[in-house]
């Protein structure tokens, strides 16, 4: 499997772990508890909200990931009792070696908060800062996507293969900001790389969440994702799928990707040169 990683320094997604003989059939115990956390978030959510400001905007968004945490956090913490727990799904950067839960209750919660559709709910176990399972559910489509280190990709019982587009001008790529409040810094990248990949590619998305991109990098719908800086939980999930579906993840520069990383890519195997070529031109 092509994920153009290594481990030579911070473990990177391509830096392997052994795949515990309980890895696989945890997946299916994660997705009960995501999906149980999904149905919770359907009875919050309407597709005609009331907002009037961003105070409300604020006080929904935190409403609703501790809704969710009420199902995740016990049913994950039953799975593995000894696993760490990420508390901000905002954080970035390397974790403390051994295994962790990286999850967001409500993925794309901005979108849930203002009636769109585009949201999930994610839950990651990262072992050594390598993401080894991984469960996104969408509940409004009732679509699940898995994986586990080394064992595939997979849409509900379908297997999960890249795109197969062998240029850039025909690709549909997005990226997107990685939280509220980034840096001027960010903000110029992001703008820099959007404008560039405007001459090169055929149709470029800019959205959030991240996750929900990813997953269709992974599924063969979207071309390429990236993003600079980054969000362990918006990342991570996505990254393992879009793996074990056969892509590749590295930096924008084409170097190994980590939880230390400044920025982020993920893409095909065929797409991979050009992309860099592309997004390495933003410093």
């Amino acid at each position: 499997m092509s994920s153009h990683l290594d481990d030579r320094t911070t473990p990177t997604l391509g830096g392997r772990n052994p795949v515990l003989d309980d890895d696989r059939p945890l997946m299916a115990e994660v997705a009960a508890v995501v999906r149980a956390a999904g149905r919770r978030m359907i009875d919050r959510f309407t597709s005609t909200p009331r907002l009037t400001d961003r105070d409300e905007v604020v006080t929904a968004i935190h409403a609703n990931d501790d809704a969710s945490l009420e199902i995740l956090r016990p049913g994950l913490d039953r799975l593995r009792p000894d696993a760490g727990w990420v508390d901000d799904e905002l954080e970035g950067g390397a974790l403390p070696d051994g295994e962790w839960w990286v999850t967001d209750p409500v993925e794309g919660n901005i979108n849930h908060v203002h009636g769109m559709s585009d949201w999930g709910v994610t839950a990651t176990l990262v072992r050594d800062n390598i993401p080894v399972v991984t469960v996104v559910h969408l509940p409004l489509t009732g679509d699940t996507y898995t994986a586990v280190q080394g064992g595939g990709a997979f849409q509900n019982e379908t297997r999960l293969s890249h795109s197969q587009k062998k240029a850039l001008d025909g690709a549909l790529v997005g990226t997107g900001q990685a939280k509220p409040g980034e840096s001027p810094e960010a903000f110029r990248r992001i703008g820099a790389s959007a404008t560039a990949m405007l001459r090169e590619a055929m149709v470029i998305r800019v959205s959030v969440p991240a996750t929900l991109q990813l997953i269709q990098v992974a599924a063969g719908r979207m071309d390429a994702f990236w993003q600079f800086s980054q969000v362990r939980s918006g990342l991570l999930a996505g990254a393992l799928l879009v793996v074990e579906a056969g892509g590749v993840v590295t930096d924008t520069r084409g170097g190994p990707w980590s939880l230390a990383s400044d920025d982020f890519l993920a893409t095909t195997p065929m797409l991979h040169a050009e992309a860099v070529r592309t997004l390495s031109t933003i410093d």
